[in-house]
C-alpha cells in the first residue's frame, strides 16, 4: 500500500490519490459510455452467528458468510433522440434478459486505467427520466439502476 511521505513536489508525485472524475464505462458491446456519475460499488459479507448451547460465553461467534453485491446506479445527460435507457429495461421479458458485462475504469491523467471494477452478469433495474423544474437551469440527468451478481476490482 502506498503511503504518503514528508516533502514537496516531485517526492510526493507517486503519493496523490486518484482523482475521480476521469473514468470510462463499457456494458454489453457498447464502449466508452458518457456517464456522469457511478455509485454504488459496494461489497459487503453477511456475518453468520453461532452459539453452542454449553458454551460459557454468553454471546455468539461471528464468522463471515456470503457475498452482498449493492445494485450501481449510472447517471447521464439526456439527450435528444436517445433512449436506450428504456430500450434496456424494455427488453427484459419473463426473465429472458441477456445479461451483460459492465466495465468500469478509473482512468490516469493519460487516459490509461489505474483501477477497473467489473460487474458479472448483470441486467438493469430501473430506469429514472429527469426531473423538471421551470426555475432550474440544470442539465437533465437521467438513472439507469444495474443489479448483478459478482463484482471483480482489479489495480492496473
Amino acid at each position: 500500500m502506498a503511503v504518503p511521505v514528508a516533502g514537496s513536489g516531485g517526492e510526493q508525485d507517486q503519493y496523490w490519490p486518484l482523482p475521480k472524475f476521469y473514468f470510462s464505462v463499457d456494458i454489453g458491446d457498447f464502449t466508452d459510455l458518457p456517464f456522469q456519475e457511478v455509485s454504488g460499488l459496494d461489497v459487503e459479507t453477511e456475518a453468520i452467528e453461532y452459539r453452542h448451547g454449553n458454551s460459557s460465553v454468553m454471546s455468539a461467534i461471528k464468522m463471515p458468510g456470503m457475498f452482498k453485491f449493492s445494485d450501481v446506479t449510472f447517471k447521464k445527460g439526456v439527450f435528444s433522440g436517445d433512449n436506450q435507457f428504456y430500450d434496456w429495461i424494455s427488453s427484459i421479458s419473463l426473465n429472458t434478459f441477456e445479461r451483460v458485462t459492465i466495465t468500469i475504469r478509473l482512468l490516469d491523467e493519460d487516459g490509461a486505467p489505474s483501477m477497473t471494477w467489473t460487474l458479472l452478469n448483470a441486467f438493469p433495474l430501473k430506469v429514472t427520466p429527469t426531473d423538471m423544474n421551470s426555475q432550474s437551469s440544470e442539465a437533465g440527468i437521467e438513472t439507469i439502476v444495474f443489479a448483478h451478481e459478482g463484482l471483480v476490482s482489479a489495480a492496473e
